[in-house]
């Protein structure tokens, strides 16, 4: 080989050396996905791959098919809003079926059904018992089912301190006949004083009216004293029978009278907020079809029942015509007093995927936003918002969950922004000190 071809190969390979030290020594291009703002152009915060948005790159590259990562830049994630807005093209919108509805201040209300149980009332109980010890000398009702009217005779019943009292009493009446005529004030006085006491105590003994009207015109003494039923009612149970011993803590009778009957529903939690005293109530059994009974809420129970989570509401019916029978069954409805000034909107609206239930607001043409709202109560389709938003704004009522998803991964992509710009700032290599 000639000395001239010798120097022409060795200047070609010290040119190659030359270019290859110099192209190391230079700024990196696009490659290095620091690519500058020259003439406006903007900056990509990251690339995503186009198959699968979740797989990110700070820098250009490749997938395994060979196309190119996208470019991402800061006002695609936010769309001039906060983190997880979607900006979409209103083409798109229309095409993925997005409607939306109007936040509004509304009255909203809703109806509870539920079952009923027909049971006395209380107030209308009565239960007797003797207030002294004896025998009971005759049952007048000794029937249980057996309808009373007021002052009905139940039984009678012998007693030796009634009949002690009556001698008392009996005495007193003499003794004031006797000395009625005395020109002594205190004697009189103290006669009367007497027989008053001793007749009240017989009084204080239940003894009836027609009873001590009989002691005090025949002046004999009365064996056995008749009890009476102080209401009209059902006798419910009979705890005595004739010749049996009693004392004051026997019980002879339980009376109730149903002109007036209580109806027990269970209101399950969901629906305790609604439920108010005083709201109305409506009643049908089946065996009156086509009546409807009317009533209003009376008492709510301040507990719950430990097995079924349910709240019991009590509310009364008039009962004129006996009827509502105790223990029958009833389709309740309860109509609570409406909510005014609501601010309501679809409850379709309302995402609960994660732990703080959410919406979008539509917020400009095919932006949407998401929001974090706190729900309150539901009505039908309806739901009010307490917090998250005002009255006038547009939530999306169908395909969010679609804006959902494409919101989450703008979030989350999002969050590289700050790092990738600080990134940015850090001095080159060379430039420390």
């Amino acid at each position: 080989m000639s000395k001239k071809i010798l120097t022409v190969i060795i200047t070609l390979a010290l040119g190659i050396t030359a270019g290859y030290w110099l192209a190391s020594r230079s700024p990196s291009g696009p490659a290095t996905g620091q690519t500058s703002a020259v003439g406006g152009e903007r900056k990509p915060l990251f690339y995503r791959n186009p198959m699968n948005p979740t797989v990110t790159s700070p820098v250009p590259a490749k997938d395994s098919m060979g196309m190119d990562y996208v470019p991402v830049y800061a006002d695609d994630l936010t769309g001039g809003g906060s983190a997880g807005t979607v900006v979409i093209d209103p083409t798109v919108v229309q095409d993925i079926g997005v409607r939306t509805a109007l936040v509004s201040r509304k009255a909203i209300s809703r109806t509870i059904q539920t079952v009923g149980r027909v049971a006395y009332d209380e107030d209308l109980l009565a239960r007797l018992h003797p207030k002294v010890s004896g025998w009971i000398e005759k049952l007048f009702v000794s029937e249980t089912g057996e309808a009373v009217k007021p002052d009905t005779m139940l039984l009678s019943i012998y007693s030796p301190q009634l009949v002690a009292s009556e001698q008392e009493y009996l005495l007193a009446l003499k003794n004031a006949d006797t000395l009625a005529k005395s020109p002594f004030a205190d004697i009189r006085n103290g006669a009367q004083a007497l027989l008053h006491s001793s007749r009240e105590r017989l009084e204080l003994l239940d003894v009836p009216a027609h009873q001590m009207s009989t002691l005090e015109k025949t002046r004999k003494i009365i064996k056995a004293l008749h009890i009476h039923s102080p209401l009209a009612g059902i006798v419910l149970a009979i705890g005595a029978r004739e010749g049996q011993y009693v004392t004051p803590q026997t019980e002879l009778y339980k009376i109730a009278d149903l002109s007036r009957v209580w109806v027990y529903v269970d209101v399950y939690e969901y629906e305790i907020p609604w439920v108010r005293l005083h709201d109305a109530a409506e009643m049908r059994l089946v065996s009156q079809p086509g009546r409807v009974f009317e009533g209003k809420i009376s008492y709510i129970y301040p507990y719950l029942d430990p097995q079924t989570r349910t709240n019991k509401v009590r509310f009364e019916v008039e009962n004129p015509d006996r009827l509502l029978k105790p223990d029958m069954f009833a389709d309740v409805i309860l109509y609570p007093n409406a909510k005014p000034d609501a601010l309501v909107i679809p409850t379709a609206a309302i995402i609960r995927t994660g732990e703080t239930p959410r919406v979008f607001v539509q917020t400009g043409k095919g932006t949407f936003e998401p929001r974090r709202v706190e729900p309150g109560l539901e009505s039908g389709e309806e739901t009010e918002i307490l917090k998250g938003l005002t009255a006038g704004e547009r939530v999306v009522t169908s395909a969010q969950f679609l804006l959902d998803s494409e919101s989450s991964l703008a979030e989350a992509a999002a969050k590289m922004v700050a790092p990738t710009q600080d990134a940015a700032k850090m001095p080159k290599h060379g430039e420390m000190k």
